[in-house]
């Protein structure tokens, strides 16, 4: 595993105690306790992007909450696609106002894990109240889930910003492409297990729609409870900080702020600086653009335009969450062999395939292969491009430059759902809207080209922060 075993200095001990266990865990156990920790946080918060934000949330919103005709806004009637791709933007906004300076103050303070642990529990609370939306109650839904969704996004500032910690060097492709597994497997198996009493519900005698809610619940409780795992294992590493004079009269909550303000601002200006990283990350906002609205979209897609079953779309994001972790693996194998640039190039083909696809099917059948070959190339396109991003990113400065990662995810992010809806406004149909996806593939593919690998990695050593 990580890092170096060492052996204690040796001591004399009395003859009685010199062959019992040593309860002090050694290096490398405490590295892979550690690592665990961080990968279980994915196991824990994939329940609510898997079961909630993708899975039952957005067919029960359509179909239950919001209806077939729509709601009545300002005597214009919005589809319930239309509502759900505006506060998926929304959620988006406000991450990337926040995402920056939050990160800015947790690596000046090394207060990553107290961040993480607060949007976990935020987002899972309103995760579990989301149990309370019943028909016709849109707005309440609405503002739960946006609260849900602002806060995974947030958390996943500070989980991210573990990578460079736990891992380094040719690991980190294999580290990060494990954390993603276990976010698959854990996901996957809440959701199968939500789908399975939605499926029967009969059985227990109540309403689908319970049943529904009931799964959406329970996702917030997983999260919240496979976090407790985290919250135990994962260590931050500690590093001597001092206030800059200028803030040392303010309160230490005020003068962490004012100096992650600063220091948010002093990076922005030396940004420049690292072109190659500056290059992909405009690479990564068009293409995550893409991958995050199929991802976002997809139920709804599915629910709205194609008409399909629950079961159908449920059964069809169970299988995805089974391949997208062996998924995550391979394609971590294949960086290791091809590069990860290369292999990020080969998952954007795949994805430019997947959009154009979609436009032209109707069946359920379709719909689920459509679903296989998402679940083959959505583990290793992020997996890669979080580590590829982690490699470039000066030493001491991880949340903080993850923090301009989530920018331009969430900058991203907010402007796919965004054209989603107001194509599917305008249009009538979201066929032309999955489509026009192809350009955010493309537009990606061809800034990611230009990114020098071995240049990027070079500067972030040469600027201290």
């Amino acid at each position: 595993m990580l890092g170096q075993q060492f052996s204690p200095a040796c001591t004399k001990l009395p003859t009685s105690r010199m062959f019992s266990p040593d309860p002090v865990p050694t290096a490398i156990q405490e590295e892979r306790r550690n690592t665990l920790g961080w990968c279980m946080y994915d196991w824990a918060n994939s329940a609510y992007i898997t079961t909630v934000a993708v899975g039952l949330l957005p067919a029960y919103f359509a179909r239950s909450i919001v209806g077939p005709g729509g709601v009545a806004i300002g005597g214009t009637m919005v589809s319930a696609t239309t509502l759900w791709g505006i506060t998926v933007s929304v959620s988006a906004l406000l991450a990337f106002l926040i995402a920056p300076v939050l990160g800015a103050v947790a690596d000046f303070s090394s207060t990553k894990k107290q961040f993480l642990l607060f949007f976990a529990y935020l987002g899972s609370l309103a995760t579990t109240l989301l149990y309370f939306s019943r028909t016709g109650e849109v707005l309440l839904t609405l503002v739960l889930f946006l609260i849900a969704q602002t806060a995974f996004t947030a958390g996943n500032v500070f989980y991210d910003a573990f990578l460079p910690e736990i891992s380094s060097g040719e690991q980190m492709d294999r580290t990060s492409g494990r954390g993603f597994a276990f976010g698959y497997i854990g996901g996957g198996l809440q959701f199968a297990l939500a789908l399975g009493l939605v499926a029967g519900h009969e059985l227990m005698g109540i309403s689908q729609g319970e049943a529904a809610r009931i799964g959406i619940g329970t996702a917030g409780l997983w999260w919240a409870g496979f976090t407790l795992y985290t919250a135990r294992y994962l260590r931050e590493r500690r590093r001597p900080v001092e206030i800059p004079a200028a803030y040392r009269a303010y309160p230490r909550f005020l003068a962490y702020a004012a100096t992650g303000v600063a220091r948010t601002w002093a990076t922005t200006r030396r940004i420049s600086r690292f072109r190659h990283l500056l290059l992909f990350l405009i690479a990564f906002m068009f293409y995550n653009d893409g991958i995050q609205t199929v991802i976002d979209m997809a139920t709804i897609y599915g629910t709205e335009e194609l008409g399909l079953s629950n079961e159908v779309l449920m059964l069809t994001l169970l299988v995805i969450q089974g391949i997208a972790a062996l998924g995550a693996l391979v394609f971590s194998w294949l960086a290791a062999r091809m590069g990860t640039k290369s292999t990020i190039m080969l998952t954007l083909l795949l994805w430019l395939g997947v959009v154009s696809y979609a436009y032209f099917i109707h069946t359920a059948a379709e719909y689920f292969t459509l679903g296989a070959v998402v679940g083959i190339v959505l583990g290793g396109s992020q997996a890669l491009s979080r580590s590829f991003y982690g490699s470039m990113i000066p030493p001491g400065a991880s949340a903080e430059f993850y923090g301009f990662y989530t920018v331009f995810t969430k900058l991203s992010a907010f402007w796919g759902p965004l054209a989603f809806a107001m194509i599917r406004q305008a249009s009538g149909s979201a066929r032309l809207s999955m489509v026009s996806l192809v350009v955010f593939f493309l537009g990606g593919m061809v800034l990611l080209h230009f990114v020098d690998e071995r240049r990027a990695r070079e500067a972030r050593l040469a600027v201290a922060f």
